[in-house]
């Protein structure tokens, strides 16, 4: 058959010396974008064989969302879907409909992020495919979650964000609100969908039953604002919002240097008091108003102006050396030229080499045994693998450069 061809020739599990976890397990993926090709391609990178099935024009959205490109399709894409096979399929054409529930008789996770109710329209529902194949992890990657008024509706990551509330958050005091900068609602619900597919695949052990894993980017967004919403939940009132600084934690923020700025972490009592010995603000460090954590959130006005006025006297280099000589956390603001280049980086060996291309891109953030688990395989051209698994080739992606 097509997918035992395909089995054999997956990089994702064969190759090095790390017995990666999932190698043996089959992963089919119906989805674009962001949030649910990371989530397969967690599963990927974890050794599960995936294969990504894209429509004939065009393929994944996120092919086209750049610049920048690489030989014609985004980085974003690339960034997305490594370790994979990509085929094309006609999902309007019946017979293209059995094929694919062929192959998802064969494995043992779905994952889909297609418009609410597309799944349903295909024949793919999922009560169907599980009680056909009572063994399947059916995952499901929505926008607003699978219950409510809104599981209906499609959604975006700058749209979640402000609807959940952590655009109220993130900024500066006095400013617009913002959204954070990386796809944090993404990248975090495809990790949290794939976690999902391990403990249902943990647990198929024990019961032989698969089942039906859920995640949202609102989900995503809620669990990330836990310690907000839990303040909300007692003091009724919305946090301040501090740049780089902390509700809850004084001395804990930015400050500008002489040429740049610089983070300083003292979040107990104890930093606090060696952070004032060494600024000279004895005074300060004895001031009863500042005597705990708790004091000095409140009466930061004491506190942090005498700090300002001296850190921006020296350079960043100058106050990193004297707070690692006294003991107090503190690190510089990086740009990504500036963490790309730190020896730091290239030591955990995060930054992994694509196979075929001139891209360095992140590996998963865990290891096994020291080892982190490889980059095999680029991301697939658009329908790539159609003969491997017996279809006809792919109209070519005029976007696509050799």
């Amino acid at each position: 058959m097509p997918g035992d061809q395909a089995s054999s020739t997956s990089g994702a599990s064969d190759a090095g010396s790390i017995p990666l976890p999932l190698a043996g397990i089959r992963v089919i993926e119906l989805a674009n974008n962001l949030a649910g090709p990371y989530a397969s391609q967690v599963l990927a990178l974890l050794g599960a064989q995936v294969l990504k099935v894209e429509r004939p024009e065009g393929g994944d959205d996120a092919r086209g969302w750049g610049p920048p490109f690489w030989k014609g399709t985004a980085t974003s894409f690339h960034a997305m879907n490594r370790n994979k096979h990509g085929i094309t399929l006609d999902l309007k054409d019946p017979e293209a409909i059995q094929w694919l529930k062929g192959q998802i008789a064969e494995a043992d996770v779905l994952v889909q992020n297609l418009r609410p109710g597309v799944m349903d329209e295909l024949g793919l529902k999922s009560a169907d495919l599980l009680a056909a194949h009572p063994r399947l992890v059916y995952c499901n990657v929505m926008a607003f979650g699978n219950q409510g008024p809104m599981k209906m509706q499609p959604g975006y990551e700058p749209m979640v964000q402000a609807f959940s509330g952590m655009f109220s958050v993130n900024g500066a005091e006095n400013t617009p609100t913002s959204r954070v900068g990386m796809p944090v609602l993404d990248l975090g619900t495809g990790l949290w969908a794939a976690l999902g597919c391990v403990a249902a695949l943990f647990r198929r052990q024990a019961t032989g039953k698969g089942g039906v894993v859920d995640a949202s980017l609102f989900e995503t967004a809620l669990g990330w604002l836990t310690v907000h919403l839990a303040s909300f939940g007692v003091s009724q009132q919305q946090p301040d919002r501090h740049r780089s600084g902390n509700a809850k934690v004084v001395v804990f923020q930015s400050f500008a240097t002489a040429d740049g700025e610089v983070v300083i972490a003292a979040a107990n009592d104890r930093l606090f008091f060696k952070l004032c010995k060494e600024l000279g603000l004895e005074e300060v460090a004895r001031d009863p108003r500042l005597a705990t954590n708790a004091l000095r959130v409140d009466n930061k006005p004491l506190v942090l102006p005498l700090m300002e006025k001296i850190f921006i006297t020296e350079p960043t280099e100058h106050w990193l050396a004297r707070m690692e000589a006294i003991g107090v956390p503190a690190a510089p603001i990086h740009d990504l030229q500036g963490v790309m280049s730190q020896p730091q980086t290239h030591a955990i060996g995060m930054l992994q080499p694509v196979p075929e291309t001139a891209m360095q891109i992140p590996g998963l953030p865990v290891s096994f045994d020291g080892q982190r688990p490889p980059t095999c395989l680029r991301s697939p051209r658009l329908g790539e693998h159609n003969a491997l698994y017996g279809l006809p080739a792919a109209p070519s992606d005029p976007r696509e450069k050799p």
